[in-house]
């Protein structure tokens, strides 16, 4: 008989920005959780008890998704980020931790890693772009995937679900659902969240990576499967992990897989 997963527990978090909202679930050893551009806690739905059963697992709303607080757009950036989520682990009486980063994620995590490298145990890099000069030149100006106009008819909810549908598992109505959700909480954010990934300067942060990595690639999402191994070769004594069925919504597609990607990876490094 399988043990009962965790429940599901709800909480805010002051920070400097204001409240972030947070799910957990499970004791132990702290593991959090950042989720991609639009997205929210939710992401993690599945993933949180399946890591709840060994581990203290923490999923946290960004600022300006889900639940959390809305700053103005021009105070958001990677870096903030960063330091709201080591705010929260502060309030939280948590020193050190597993951080656990998807797309928009990654990214804030591999910062966390940069910034504060005391604070990160270990850490997992899922679908992670690389994001530099050229990228940022080649992408400047360019509309994001999610930068869907608000239309009186509603039809821009319609355009945002097409436009993303290519990157779910076909027929899935459930998983396309709980993005446009989301997507409509964030607001402006859906699409300014990519805008502050763009403008990241990864090229000089990276390098200064030290925790255990695991860089967990999504062999079917076209956006980072590509930078699997520039990410990878970047961090001295990374691994490189490929869920070959993976898509954009790795987390919350592939819930089991994910979990026990990262299990096992704990389990070696923590």
């Amino acid at each position: 008989m399988h043990p009962k997963p965790p429940a599901i527990r709800r909480q805010f978090v002051a920070t400097s920005a204001g409240p972030l909202h947070l799910a957990s679930a499970g004791e132990g050893f702290p593991v959090l959780l950042l989720h991609q551009t639009p997205r929210s806690w939710d992401e993690f739905r599945d993933v949180l008890p399946l890591l709840g059963q060994r581990y203290r697992a923490l999923a946290l709303d960004t600022a300006g998704f889900g639940d959390s607080c809305r700053p103005a757009l021009h105070e958001h950036s990677i870096e903030r980020w960063a330091q709201l989520a080591v705010e929260v682990m502060d309030q939280l009486e948590i020193g050190k931790a597993a951080v656990v980063g998807h797309h928009t994620g990654a990214v804030t995590a591999m910062e966390i890693a940069a910034a504060a490298p005391d604070r990160v145990a270990a850490l997992v890099l899922s679908s992670c772009p690389f994001n530099d000069a050229a990228r940022r030149t080649a992408h400047a100006g360019k509309r994001t995937i999610d930068d869907v106009p608000v239309r009186e008819d509603g039809g821009h909810l319609q355009e945002l679900w097409q436009r993303r549908q290519p990157y779910y598992p076909a027929g899935d109505t459930d998983l396309l659902s709980r993005f446009i959700v989301d997507a409509i909480k964030a607001g402006p954010m859906a699409s300014h969240g990519h805008v502050v990934v763009r403008n990241y300067l990864m090229e000089e942060r990276i390098g200064l990576v030290r925790a255990p990595t695991l860089v967990l690639r999504a062999g079917r999402d076209p956006h980072a499967a590509p930078y699997g191994e520039r990410i990878a070769q970047a961090i001295a004594g990374s691994r490189l992990q490929t869920l070959e069925e993976g898509m954009v919504p790795m987390p919350d597609q592939m819930p089991e897989q994910f979990a026990q990607a990262v299990m096992t990876f704990l389990q070696r490094v923590c």
